[in-house]
């Protein structure tokens, strides 16, 4: 599949019309794209950038730090199959949300933790799910939400 600038218009095609998208940033996006490939009711992934400013982003330019990009996945699933309560739940147990601008040894803005919502109800879901999840924690979760 290789990688793509997740910004521009949409990179990944929707095979199904009842599908819809979901955008999570924790870390190497390759690692972060297995453990949502695995998931019944997840259809198809794709690895990129997004959140940044530059449209065509190099991989030099994205660890540069300038670009403002973190590495994201953007994923199709079936809500009839798996929820997006369900993808946020992989999410958090995938990285240690707390972390900043790292996870584990790769360090820079673009292993930044980030929940990229595509509609109001997946930012009102996600903002839940995050004031929850701070209650596993004594630090502050660093996790943005923001749109894709």
């Amino acid at each position: 599949m290789g990688t793509k600038d997740l910004s521009t218009p949409p990179v990944l095609e929707k095979a199904q019309g009842s599908s819809q998208l979901a955008t999570f940033a924790a870390g190497c996006f390759w690692s972060v794209e297995l453990v949502f490939q695995r998931k019944d009711g997840v259809l198809q992934t794709q690895v990129g950038y997004t959140g940044g400013h530059d449209n065509k982003p190099s991989y030099e330019a994205v660890c540069s730090g300038t670009t403002g990009h973190a590495e994201a996945v953007r994923l199709e699933y079936d809500p009839k199959t798996i929820s997006y309560d369900d993808l946020l739940t992989i999410f958090w147990n995938k990285h240690n949300p707390t972390q900043g601008n790292r996870q584990g040894g790769d360090i820079g803005t673009q292993y930044r933790s980030a929940i990229f919502y595509h509609d109001e109800e997946q930012k009102n879901l996600a903002e839940a799910s995050k004031t929850k999840r701070q209650n596993n924690y004594d630090v502050p979760i660093t996790t943005e939400i923001v749109p894709a």
